[in-house]
């Protein structure tokens, strides 16, 4: 067993992010500034967007994703019961009604049946908000098909899934011949595949961007690179109720080369999930996760399933096991209707999701992070085996 507790997801930071840091701090320039804009312009050429937006967390994004659309009260806005509550605070933050549906049995995304259901239900929906869960792309050429029968927007919460691919095309990167709105979400929190601590990216077309960037700092027609500089002016307008979302370049000088060394940390994310996958998925009383073909998964999170009838203990026992054994562990995620808010105000039953329900109730979250090593990922397969191996029916 472990002498020390192994974290759920380290980051991976490098002597070149410090230097970065160090090199702002001594700029005598440390909030939205020219490092700002080179992470947009890196980041979109990465992805193949066609705009960028650097904010202070995906949250954010969203949010301005849905201010920039104008969508607000009346509208109601289509997403998921397997999320974050964040991607659904925002649709609540423009005082629009979310409109929640089951997922896929094996992705645990959105199903695009139930969207289509949704829409002819409740005429006043506005935009689509699927989430590319643990990493694994959303069926999005359904989604998009459906957005574009109904007429409304696409608004891609992505906070899992840097640099996932969908049919050869990277998620933020526009689809050919969608005729509708479309933004994406990202972000850089500190577990993430690319962290900036805290942070997030908005991509899209330009002008959406262009209209979200106003609204990200505070509806000012200039921020304070522009105002502050040798090249600026102190004269602004205020043309819009914005918000304080913008990111710092003290953030982005960690995304700066964080983005440089994705690729490489992403092959250590995927070795570890073919480790995982050859040990674990020998094991009867586990499921492993799933990657549909035409699909590249980011692989943030490995979900573990657990076949409860095989089983002598419950999920919430066999992650205390795990503690136990120094391993850490997480879920993701409590559904949106299980939280008393969301059940409460929508009158949001388990029954209504029962794909989601279900599998909420055996799954589990496997340390993975670029910066676990070899051993590390041993150590867990030998605590996962054991606890298997020791509660078997």
């Amino acid at each position: 067993m472990r002498s020390e507790f192994l974290p759920f997801a380290p980051p991976m930071i490098g002597e070149e992010e410090i230097d970065e840091v160090v090199s702002t701090l001594r700029s005598g320039w440390i909030t939205t500034g020219q490092r700002a804009q080179q992470f947009e312009s890196d980041f979109r050429d990465y992805v193949g967007a066609p705009a960028s937006l650097a904010v202070n967390s995906a949250t954010s994004a969203m949010h301005i994703a849905l201010a920039a659309l104008g969508i607000g009260e009346g509208d109601a806005v289509v997403s998921t019961t397997m999320t974050f509550a964040s991607s659904i605070h925002v649709i609540e933050h423009q005082r629009a009604r979310p409109v929640l549906v089951d997922v896929e049995p094996d992705t645990l995304n959105i199903d695009p049946e139930q969207i289509e259901d949704a829409i002819r239900r409740h005429p006043e929906v506005k935009a689509i908000l699927p989430v590319h869960l643990y990493g694994h792309p959303a069926e999005m050429d359904a989604v998009y098909d459906i957005a574009h029968r109904h007429g409304v927007a696409v608004i891609e919460d992505a906070a899992h899934s840097l640099p996932a691919t969908y049919r050869g095309r990277k998620i933020g990167a526009p689809r050919e011949g969608f005729d509708q709105p479309n933004l994406v979400a990202f972000s850089f929190y500190a577990t993430k595949n690319l962290t900036t601590g805290e942070g997030g990216m908005l991509t899209g077309p330009q002008e959406l961007i262009d209209s979200a960037r106003v609204w990200s700092l505070h509806g000012m027609s200039r921020d304070a690179y522009k105002r502050y500089t040798s090249d600026g002016s102190w004269r602004y307008d205020v043309v819009l109720p914005g918000f304080k979302y913008n990111m710092p370049d003290l953030q982005a000088a960690i995304g700066l080369h964080q983005l440089k060394r994705l690729e490489q940390m992403q092959r250590r994310r995927e070795a570890i999930v073919a480790q995982y996958d050859e040990a674990l998925g020998q094991l009867p009383e586990l499921e492993t996760p799933v990657a549909r073909s035409g699909v590249k998964s980011a692989w943030h999170i490995y979900l573990l399933r657990l076949r409860l009838d095989r089983l002598k203990i419950d999920r919430a026992a066999f992650i205390e096991e795990l503690r136990a054994r120094n391993i850490g562990s997480s879920v993701h995620f409590i559904p949106i209707h299980e939280h008393s808010y969301y059940r409460d105000r929508y009158q949001l039953r388990p029954e209504q999701f029962p794909v989601a329900q279900r599998e909420f109730e055996r799954m589990l979250s496997l340390p993975l992070s670029a910066a676990h090593t070899d051993q590390d990922v041993a150590d867990v397969i030998e605590a996962v085996t054991a606890i298997v191996t020791t509660n078997r029916t």
